[in-house]
């Protein structure tokens, strides 16, 4: 086995879905499980890790499914080889390999399981996933946290996208969690969940028992759709009027908050819930400022803005998107938005993520992303006028406001210092975000975070 986790660990900080860039990894093996692999292929075997990364903080648990073929029979592009563990094996990467996909595909769409010590995987197919062709996939490019693999159709059924992640935690996901119950509602906003698979292994936090998680989700694949990110940006870099659009995003996203504070319980924001999201806020303006120092001379104006959201009108809590952008929305031929990847933010610890929270973190990501737009058009086009690309985005950001307002009818101008601030803590999240991966786009969010706070006095 060690030689095993040293292929790993020599593999892993290559894929875009590593999470601690620029370190190498301190793996242990907590659990694997084996899938049947086809009849033709009698010598293969396929088999998935979970491995912590212990030298992370806090650790991480990460699943990587490995096909094993004998050397002398593999036909793999460099890329998807992970190593060879001992002469005459090679190990590919799940994900790339028609042994692993098809058996995938199985146990989505058929509820098959995948067994090993003490570990488990069992398949929860929904109605419409049998129809998924476990034969036809390929792996959908671009992706930095997850890997998603497609699957044809058959008898008119739709294609499939299975979604694999590979940093695994404890509970259900709330990507499979609010997206199957929107679909499940009739929400046209969101694909069709087709089914998903829960894992079972040993329990890292005691080290005694067992936990269950969330490995694969399963949803109908929409062909023929624009990114929304590529489609803002396009408008923006040939500045065209972009409010309609972005207004009917807004209706759009209201409707799925409408949805989901009638689908979960809500909580009331009492003064313990305010001064837990104060802290943070707090938490993050520290961790903000070890990592950019740039924000330290802003400290007292953004701690005003904390301080003015705390007397504010505090909407009650309920699920939400949580780490919603441009890049979570898709537009279909149609001209309607569909939105995607309901996870929370990535550097947000799960039990987080799964808590009620304010529907206006949602809008404050969003207009951060009208922000990004602009903000990339000037990194591409240093001698392009600021001052157009900064009210393309105005126009934007005021035009999802408006049509997410007239949907929910909330008073948003009430809720103005609430926003602000929200906005800020995403604009810090950016910072510490771009300063680990794109340090060259740290600029972004330090031009909002200068913004947000320009007419703030200091405390």
């Amino acid at each position: 086995m060690d030689s095993t986790l040293a292929c790993l660990a020599a593999w892993m900080p290559r894929q875009r879905w590593y999470a601690a860039k620029g370190r190498p990894p301190s793996l242990r093996l907590v659990a694997w499980w084996e899938m049947d692999a086809p009849s033709a292929e009698p010598d293969t075997s396929i088999r998935t890790y979970l491995v912590a990364d212990e030298g992370a903080l806090p650790v991480v648990l990460y699943q990587i499914p490995i096909v094993a073929r004998a050397t002398a029979d593999v036909d793999a592009p460099p890329d998807h080889i992970v190593g060879s563990p001992e002469p005459g094996t090679t190990f590919i990467d799940g994900a790339f390999d028609p042994a692993y996909t098809s058996a995938l595909a199985r146990l989505v769409t058929e509820g098959r399981r995948g067994a090993g010590p003490q570990a488990e995987a069992t398949g929860h197919p929904g109605p419409d996933a049998a129809h998924a062709d476990p034969d036809d996939a390929r792996v959908l490019v671009g992706e930095q946290s997850n890997t998603s693999i497609i699957f044809g159709g058959v008898d008119g059924g739709p294609p499939m996208i299975c979604k694999l992640y590979r940093q695994v935690h404890p509970g259900l996901n709330p990507d499979i969690e609010l997206a199957s119950a929107l679909a499940r509602a009739g929400s046209p906003a969101v694909p069709r969940a087709l089914g998903f698979v829960e894992g079972r292994w040993p329990d890292l936090a005691t080290a005694h028992g067992s936990v269950t998680g969330s490995l694969v989700f399963a949803q109908e694949f929409l062909p023929d759709v624009e990114d929304a990110w590529r489609v803002a940006l396009a408008a923006a870099a040939a500045s065209e009027d972009f409010r309609e659009p972005a207004r009917a995003l807004g209706a759009a996203t209201a409707e799925v908050h409408v949805a989901l504070a009638g689908l979960f319980p809500t909580e009331r924001m009492d003064d313990e819930a305010r001064a837990l999201t104060r802290a943070t806020w707090e938490r993050r303006l520290g961790i903000a400022i070890a990592e950019v120092p740039q924000i330290a001379d802003l400290r007292g104006r953004i701690e005003a803005v904390y301080t003015q959201a705390e007397s504010a009108l505090w909407p009650d809590a309920q699920r939400i998107h949580g780490d919603y952008h441009l890049g979570q929305v898709l537009r279909v031929r149609t001209g309607a938005w569909i939105l995607l990847d309901f996870e929370g933010e990535p550097l947000r610890p799960m039990a987080e993520r799964r808590r009620p929270d304010l529907a206006l973190r949602d809008i404050a990501g969003m207009r951060r992303s009208f922000d990004y737009v602009a903000g990339s058009i000037r990194l591409d086009d240093p001698n392009r006028a600021a001052e157009s690309t900064r009210a393309w985005a105005s126009s934007a950001r005021d035009a999802f406001l408006d049509g997410w307002a007239t949907v929910t009818g909330v008073d948003l101008d009430a809720a103005a210092p609430l926003l602000a601030a929200l906005e800020l803590d995403k604009a810090l999240y950016e910072a510490i975000y771009e300063s680990r991966n794109r340090p060259t786009w740290v600029s972004i969010p330090l031009r909002a975070i200068r913004r947000l706070v320009e007419h703030v006095a200091p405390r």
